[in-house]
């Protein structure tokens, strides 16, 4: 999965957090749902603008910041 795909940052739209492609809804928005335990069915609920490959970028894309974060940590 290409995250330039799902994943936008631009400086003009919510402060150039990282957001779905062609929402205003940010990655840290998402990640905050499911950690605070709403499913992924209730957030597609919540969310028509969302689809289930858009969760699984969010995803992504955490995980490759980890990645990075640990690897510059680890240096």
């Amino acid at each position: 999965m290409n995250l330039e795909d799902r994943i936008t940052i631009d400086p003009a739209i919510r402060s150039g957090k990282p957001c779905i492609k062609g929402t205003r809804i940010t990655v840290y928005d998402v990640l905050e749902y499911l950690a605070g335990g709403l499913s992924e069915a209730e957030l597609l609920e919540d969310f028509s603008d969302l689809s289930r490959e858009d969760i699984q970028a969010v995803l992504a894309f955490a995980a490759a910041r980890e990645r990075r974060l640990a690897i510059s940590s680890a240096a």
